[in-house]
């Protein structure tokens, strides 16, 4: 049986800050040595480019060895960041640790589970390909093991951070007589993303393995609990499964939902709902009582570019790219729910909820 999870959200000062992680730690919060995962936003462009991410990953690996664990195993610990803090959303950081088992009060409700694993190495040839998925379903599965899990209907989010193409990888593939799905390197964080989703929705039995030619076209294909992102820092896929499970103890419970399109309150209103919180038939913010630890959504753009039957210009737009755009439109809708401008709101949803819209977890303080 995994031990039972503490998780705390924080916010991020400055682009190279993570004091509010020691803050945690000196406070006795959780130790250094059990963080087991972080999930997180920061304030860089969300491009291939997007250096802050790797500015915040060094950042907090830091401080874990500073406080005491050991840096080969920091080294492992699965951060991922998706870059672009659009709008009101605001830099963050989801921390999760384990508590030791001797605090924990036994439990057989469902509580907070989480499991890592990371993939086969995916070659720049994989990326948008069948054996792309075939790989990240493989871990899937794996980190489902880790966390407890052994009810796919208790998988409520997956987070993951894979590898897009660039220069150097395409140059790479070419020069071993392979081929690339695309030479755009921009595109191809989309592509990797909605990729990853299908891998997943693969490994929890929400479709059947897809064809080359469904990635990114068969858009009725998606999961409802992916959570993709991509980026230069990693050739394999990381992979973190959240669930619940009966027996590990804790406070915390997660559920989900979907946003049927970018407007969708309710599907946030939904997934909260899922994760065990009594709400009334038309909830407010003050409802969540501080009991919401964070809400986790991906978003996109519809292929029409129509919004509740009325057109918009984000696809058309070459000054500011539809990322940006349906990012900031969408975290605004999500930080009006919560309260919170600190929420993790990530773009790119390809086979990652209904077109148009996406999936929402949340994680919630039962107490």
């Amino acid at each position: 049986m995994p031990d039972a999870i503490e998780v705390r959200k924080v916010p991020i000062h400055s682009v190279a800050d993570a004091s509010e992680l020691a803050k945690l730690i000196d406070d006795g919060v959780m130790q250094a040595d059990r963080v087991i995962a972080i999930i997180g936003k920061t304030e860089g462009n969300g491009g291939v480019n997007d250096y802050t991410r790797i500015i915040a990953d060094r950042a907090f690996r830091e401080v874990l060895v500073e406080k005491g664990a050991d840096a080969d195993a920091v080294k492992q610990v699965p951060i991922v960041w998706s870059g672009g803090t659009d709008g009101v959303i605001s830099p963050h950081a989801t921390i999760f640790a384990t508590i030791p088992p001797e605090h924990v009060v036994p439990s057989e409700e469902p509580r907070l589970t989480v499991g890592f694993a990371m993939s086969e190495v995916l070659q720049p040839e994989d990326i948008g390909r069948v054996a792309m998925v075939a790989k990240v379903a493989d871990a899937v599965k794996v980190a489902m093991e880790r966390a407890g899990i052994t009810d796919v209907a208790d998988v409520h989010y997956v987070q993951t951070k894979t590898p897009l193409l660039t220069v150097h990888t395409i140059r790479d593939a070419k020069s071993r007589g392979k081929t690339v799905w695309t030479e755009h390197t921009h595109e191809s964080m989309d592509l990797s993303n909605g990729c990853t989703a299908l891998g997943i929705a693969v490994a929890l039995g929400e479709i059947e393995m897809p064809t080359d030619a469904d990635v990114m076209h068969n858009r009725d294909l998606y999961s409802a609990v992916a959570s993709c992102s991509s980026g230069v820092e990693l050739d394999q896929a990381q992979v973190v499964v959240v669930g619940n499970a009966a027996g590990v103890g804790g406070r915390y419970r997660i559920g989900h939902s979907v946003m049927n399109d970018a407007l969708d309150a309710d599907g946030i209103w939904d997934a909260i709902r899922s994760a065990g919180l009594d709400l009334p038939e038309r909830p407010h913010t003050s409802d969540l009582d501080g009991r919401l630890v964070n809400v986790f959504l991906k978003c996109e753009v519809s292929q029409d570019g129509v919004v509740r039957g009325r057109r918009n210009a984000m696809l058309d737009d070459s000054d500011v790219h539809w990322h940006r755009q349906i990012k900031s439109a969408v975290g605004g809708v999500t930080a009006a729910v919560t309260g919170d401008p600190a929420v993790f709101v990530s773009v790119s949803a390809a086979h990652q909820g209904p077109d148009g819209g996406g999936p929402v977890a949340a994680i919630v303080d039962l107490g």
